[in-house]
């Protein structure tokens, strides 16, 4: 085994490309929206946050797809290596873009930013780009972020452990006990979307009893949350890959972008009254443990018919990781603006917000095309002895 060489990657699955995009889309707007929310009962497009749920089925499906035959030809640590040209590159842009817009998000909400001084943004920029959680010690937005220079960085911290745990354990078990593993990790998503708290520690969890919100934290109640929504999905999708079992439908992009939209979008189950929250947990408890995968078997059996399709779902999964790690400093800038223009007209308000969607797609593209192909070629080249084509 030659333990320097890039292996070349796989054909991808175009249609769970495109269904990454369009989750991702979903859940900018989902975020958008979130500035205006009076809390997780009454947010529209209230279900956006299981983006990051069905993310992780993907994700765990993809993984098994391209590596599971590929360890007699690759060793552990060009694994680790392949992830890091993967992911890190946007990982540090995302950063950057969160450091170079912090201060325009200010406002009486984010009362910490006025205190920052441009030395804390500095250390809080280079610690983030090792993917190093901090504490509540370092907050210097009022949030107690992981990264708070970017929010949604949390999820890539879980993305580089789910990949640990692959390459160390997992992938050495036959189907039997990750199947056992992953009915474990379904109990872990029943407890939480039901809000059963064997440990004492969900306490700051109540605002958003009886969802999956949350994970951002590095306290026990935030972790608890965090891993809870991590390992069923990735697991999940590792095992629908290595059964090789999937569904073949007409239309299957369409129909599968259709059940992810009506999924993110659809309103609060039960309504607001605390007596009927148990029923939203029961919908995100059948969206997470049986929805998305099939949803990911749908989109692996399926093909795509004509050049257009095609494009589109290239078009979508080209945007999609960019855009989900580059967005949250303009939901940050968003928030700013509406905190010192809360009696603007609405009219202002949509301006502002539908400006600032169509302006996170073009940044997320032209980081694609400009910084995330690039640097990962020239990393392929700097960390491996030779690239196979």
């Amino acid at each position: 085994m030659n333990n320097n060489v890039y292996l070349a990657s796989k054909p991808r699955y175009e249609i769970l490309d495109g269904l990454r995009g369009v989750a991702a889309l979903l859940v900018v707007a989902f975020h958008l929206f979130e500035t205006y929310s009076a809390g997780p009962q009454f947010q529209i497009l209230n279900h956006g946050y299981l983006a990051v749920d069905f993310f992780f089925v993907l994700s765990g499906f993809v993984i098994g797809y391209a590596y599971d035959d590929r360890w007699d030809r690759m060793s552990t640590w060009n694994f680790f290596k392949r992830r890091l040209i993967r992911l890190h590159p946007m990982v540090i842009f995302g950063s950057f873009l969160g450091l170079l817009l912090f201060f325009f998000g200010e406002f009486e909400g984010f009362a910490l930013i006025s205190q920052t001084h441009w030395w804390q943004l500095i250390i809080l920029f280079l610690i983030g780009c090792t993917m190093i959680p901090v504490g509540a010690g370092m907050d210097v937005r009022g949030w107690s972020e992981t990264y708070p220079l970017n929010g949604p960085a949390w999820t890539l911290m879980l993305e580089y452990i789910a990949n640990i745990l692959y390459a160390l354990v997992i992938r050495r078990l036959p189907k039997v006990a990750l199947a056992v593993l992953v009915c474990l990790f379904a109990c872990m998503t029943v407890m939480l979307c039901m809000d059963v708290d064997p440990f004492g520690i969900m306490e700051p969890h109540a605002y958003a009893a009886n969802t999956v919100i949350g994970g951002w934290g590095i306290d026990p109640c935030q972790l608890w949350v965090g891993f809870s929504r991590l390992l069923y999905p990735f697991f999940c999708g590792l095992l629908i890959s290595k059964c090789g079992k999937f569904i073949s439908v007409k239309n299957g992009f369409w129909i599968c972008a259709l059940i992810i939209a009506c999924i993110q979008i659809m309103p609060r189950i039960g309504g607001p009254e605390p007596e009927n929250w148990w029923m939203n947990g029961i919908y995100e408890a059948i969206c997470i443990l049986f929805i998305f995968p099939l949803v990911v078997a749908m989109g692996a059996g399926s093909t795509l018919s004509g050049k257009k399709s095609s494009a589109f779902c290239k078009f979508l999964g080209d945007i999609s990781f960019p855009l989900y790690i580059t967005h949250y400093p303009f939901i940050y800038m968003q928030m700013g603006w509406m905190g010192h223009h809360k009696d603007a007209p609405l009219e202002q308000h949509v301006m502002v917000s539908v400006c600032l969607y169509i302006f996170a797609i073009m940044v997320a593209y032209a980081a694609f095309k400009l910084y995330d192909l690039p640097v990962r070629e020239w990393l392929k080249k700097k960390l491996f002895a030779r690239v196979e084509k």
